[in-house]
Parts: structure tokens; C-alpha cells; sequence
């Protein structure tokens, strides 16, 4: 028979393994569920952005704000584009890159994300799907995915001036992993007219 002090020890035990497997839980959940609830406040500035033709911040302290909305139809895909590509953007969705082009207009577009939540679709697209970009000023862009590439990050082959109008985005490989690397998945679009 176990004596009642090691009982009430290994109870102690007990509750103190399940509080610490819950926050282990909790923390694994947590850039998931954030990245999801951000998309919501997101929407709804893109909308207010796009209605009127201002820009909206999602929440007050948001040091970025929406500035387009990308589709793919076929897979009923739909995330909000925030501006710039910093950590803190990224935390909360994709953001298009500094320096490169707005969508819809010449050169190359370029969005990026992390694999684990906004762009944990990548891998689905194929040749010839169809990316919808919207920005918050209106204007539609419709491009074709022309093809896929693992490159290093500091060998991408992305020319930002590129003739044509081009979006490529962007995430870390391989995808679903969990720990960090040196390369990077590209999808690579071209403008289709409509």
C-alpha cells in the first residue's frame, strides 16, 4: 500500500505534468489561432479600406494595414495581404514584400508568408490555376501560376523590374516543417488578361 504523503505527491505530480502539457498545448496553438483571428480583423479593414478608399489599420496599435486580398478560386482560398514583410506583419498574415511591384501593375509582385498558417496551401497549387489579387483601391489582378521552385533565400532569381506583369509568393521549405532552413518555395504567376 502506497502511503498517503506519496499519494498526495504523485497527484501533485499528476496535476503539475497535465498544467504544463496544456500550456505546451496552448503554446502550440497559439501563432494558429492568432494567425486566424487576425484574418478576421484583416477582412474587415481590407472592407472598410475598400469602401472607403482609406486606409484602415486592423486594430489601433497595428504598425501595418491590409493593402489586397488574394483567391484561388479553385482551392476557396482567401487571405488578406498586408503591407510590408517584417515579423510583426508576417505574425499576423502575408505581407507584400518592400520594393517589389503593386499587383496589377508592371514588374513582379511579390507576397510572402509563413508555410504553417497563410501559405500552408502552396503545395495545392498547380500549372495553370488561377490567383485572384484585389487591392483595396479596386483594382483586380488575374494571374496563372506558370511553375514552382525551391531556391535559397538569398537566390531567388526574383527580378522585382521584370517586363510583364508578374506575381510570385513566397514561403519557407519545406513546407510543413518546423524547423527553420535556408530555402524558400516560390510559386511564380503571370498576368492574365480578362
Amino acid at each position: 500500500m502506497i502511503p498517503r504523503r506519496a499519494r498526495s505527491l504523485f497527484r501533485l505530480l499528476g496535476i503539475a505534468l497535465l498544467a504544463a502539457g496544456l500550456a505546451c498545448a496552448a503554446a502550440g496553438l497559439w501563432i494558429p489561432v492568432k494567425a486566424v483571428m487576425a484574418q478576421h480583423l484583416l477582412d474587415r479593414a481590407f472592407t472598410a479600406s475598400l469602401n472607403t478608399g482609406h486606409v484602415v489599420k486592423p486594430w489601433s496599435w497595428a504598425d501595418t494595414w491590409p493593402v489586397a486580398r488574394v483567391s484561388v478560386p479553385r482551392l476557396g482560398i482567401s487571405v488578406v495581404v498586408l503591407a510590408g514583410d517584417s515579423g510583426q506583419a508576417l505574425a499576423f498574415g502575408p505581407g507584400h514584400v518592400n520594393g517589389t511591384a503593386r499587383p496589377g501593375e508592371p514588374g513582379t509582385a511579390v507576397f510572402a508568408a509563413h508555410r504553417d498558417t497563410h501559405f500552408d496551401f502552396l503545395d495545392q497549387l498547380n500549372h495553370g490555376d488561377v490567383i485572384e489579387v484585389q487591392r483595396t483601391d479596386g483594382v483586380i489582378a488575374h494571374y496563372t501560376v506558370q511553375r514552382t521552385a525551391v531556391v535559397r533565400w538569398d537566390r531567388s532569381g526574383i527580378d522585382p523590374d521584370e517586363a510583364g506583369q508578374h506575381l510570385v509568393l513566397a514561403t519557407c521549405w519545406p513546407l510543413h516543417a518546423t524547423t527553420p532552413g535556408d530555402q524558400r518555395y516560390l510559386v511564380v504567376a503571370q498576368a492574365t488578361p480578362r
